[in-house]
């Protein structure tokens, strides 16, 4: 059996590897604590790090001890001495209550939450993981670029966990075979003199005691060449290349008008920025149409998007017409995948509701791939929600759902944007 001793200097990144390992194993505990942070935070405040807890129960790992001494009665599984009813004393407890405002442990002790910080990165992956655009089509190939990693030959440097023992092993065995082939060789002949002096019957001690010097001297050369050298590592080398899907385009609509108070436009701009970071982070070059509406729509940039003070009443058919109106000038429905994403407090004009859900039906969703409708509201329900659920119920590319405070954002962003299991055997293949 052969040990490998990684002797190289510790980079910057040198805990690195063992961090992705604790991420991978506690990635459900991870993602549970993510979910919570993310009410928390500031509108502007998505795209840095976090500093999240996890109980620290849920890290600990079995281990192996030595059991307590003395006589002891346990009942094992399969323990035949007792019947369902016996009873068996209680194991002593200690402990009471103290002048926190927490119970006392019932077992004397407890352990604090563990407290990490994960990165930028880190945490857009874990707040998109297993997200993705519901019924992509690949019909063009020069726009939207996802990515795939895959096994790009060897490399000499890398982490101990990419090491490939058998290809290091090869590069072992050719270096030792360059380096001793010819001490070898000549121990070999030298050997055979020594053999045939024994043999001879005229007794030569000089002779042979010089070849048995030049023998340990030989072997003594050959076993200084290490058995494997830093130069021998190879490491397997993984690169990213893009694969081309798609060409998409999201509509972003996002009500602005009065009933729309300032708590209630944060909490549609909180979606806006997920929906936002979402698309940049897991594809390249999705078109993003931003529609501010109340009485008239208009298309804005995303600073005018997220940042405009005006206001005013409530047609929200203004925004679906403008909707319309840029697809058939710029995106052909034939070439581009068309998604929609509209945010509202539910309030409308109740002669205008009706008409939203003829333009929906007639005009946007036969040549849309998927549209979600958001209600940020605590009231009940209008007429815009009614004509919506009627669309709904006889279009699956249409989706509708309730949002009552901050809490419920990203849970519902998730339940949104999911992916499908067809989505995710077409990425394993």
């Amino acid at each position: 059996m052969a040990h490998f001793i990684d002797r190289r200097l510790n980079s910057k990144g040198k805990s690195t590897v063992n961090r992705q390992r604790f991420l991978r194993r506690y990635k459900q505990q991870i993602k549970r604590a993510v979910s919570d942070a993310v009410s928390q935070r500031s509108v502007t405040d998505l795209e840095t790090g976090e500093q999240i807890s996890i109980p620290a129960r849920d890290i600990s790992e079995p281990v192996f001890h030595t059991g307590k001494g003395g006589k002891r009665t346990i009942v094992h599984p399969g323990n035949d001495q007792f019947t369902a009813g016996d009873r068996i004393n209680r194991p002593p407890t200690g402990g009471g209550q103290g002048a926190g405002e927490g119970d006392a442990s019932n077992s004397g002790e407890g352990k604090d939450d563990f407290v990490f910080s994960i990165s930028k990165d880190e945490y857009l992956d874990l707040l998109f993981d297993d997200l993705a655009l519901p019924n992509l089509k690949r019909n063009q190939f020069d726009k939207v670029v996802q990515y795939e990693t895959y096994r790009a030959g060897y490399q000499t440097d890398g982490v101990p966990a990419n090491l490939d023992i058998v290809r290091s092993l090869k590069g072992s065995v050719a270096r030792r075979i360059a380096l001793t082939g010819n001490d070898r060789r000549q121990l070999r002949e030298l050997e055979e003199q020594l053999e045939k002096l024994k043999q001879d019957k005229h007794d030569q001690v000089l002779a042979r005691m010089e070849l048995e010097a030049q023998i340990a001297d030989l072997k003594q050369k050959i076993s200084r060449v290490p058995f494997i050298d830093t130069f021998d590592l190879r490491f397997k080398n993984y690169d990213r290349r893009p694969i081309p899907t798609s060409k998409a385009v999201m509509f972003c609509l996002m009500d602005v008008s009065g009933s729309m108070d300032q708590a209630t436009k944060d909490m549609a701009k909180r979606f806006y920025i997920l929906l936002y970071l979402f698309l940049t982070r897991t594809y390249e070059n999705v078109e993003v149409v931003y529609i501010r509406h109340h009485t008239q729509a208009k298309e804005v940039d995303e600073q005018e998007f997220f940042y405009s003070q005006e206001t005013g009443g409530t047609i929200v058919s203004s925004a679906l017409k403008l909707m319309d109106e840029i697809i058939q000038q710029r995106f052909k429905s034939g070439e581009w995948n068309i998604y929609a994403a509209q945010a509202s407090d539910g309030d409308n004009w109740a002669d205008d509701s009706p008409q939203c859900r003829e333009i929906l039906t007639k005009n946007l969703l036969p040549v849309t791939r998927y549209f979600a409708y958001i209600e940020i509201t605590d009231r009940q329900h209008q007429s815009l929600w009614r004509e919506y659920q009627k669309v709904s119920d006889i279009n699956d590319n249409f989706v509708c759902k309730h949002i009552r405070s901050v809490s419920d954002i990203y849970p519902v962003f998730r339940e949104l944007f999911k992916r499908s299991s067809e989505q995710t055997q077409s990425g394993a293949q």
